[in-house]
């Protein structure tokens, strides 16, 4: 992984997490800037799947576990989704509030995979 492209994402879903409970504890049901949030954290996450793709074949192969790498990537890249799908299931305020947590899950998710490509030593 790339230490910038990792802050990108942490710092996108942190904000997207905390507009979203904000919003969400201000009363605001899903909307276009709520779930516009949501699909900013999913773009990022299908840019990292490439990167993640592209990197070990670029010399820059991970120093953990590779199987534990794939498994927090592809369950961060299903999150934002599931929390939109229910969001606009129930459309409540709460629904708000459920969306800002996954993408604050997303963050540590993120920043846990960091760890794994680089910092571990197998």
């Amino acid at each position: 992984m790339i230490l910038w492209l990792t802050l990108v994402g942490v710092g996108l879903a942190v904000l997207a997490g905390l507009l979203c409970v904000v919003l969400g504890l201000a009363g605001r049901r899903p909307s276009d800037l709520s779930v516009g949030s949501l699909a900013l954290v999913e773009l990022y996450l299908v840019v990292q799947v490439v990167t993640s793709i592209v990197a070990p074949l670029t010399g820059n192969p991970p120093t953990g576990s590779l199987l534990e790498f794939w498994v927090y990537l592809v369950s961060a890249v299903l999150v934002p989704p599931a929390a939109v799908f229910w969001a606009l299931l129930e459309r409540s305020r709460w629904s708000t509030v459920i969306m800002g947590v996954a993408a604050l899950a997303v963050a540590v998710m993120v920043w846990r995979m960091y760890a794994i490509w680089t910092i571990q030593v197998a």
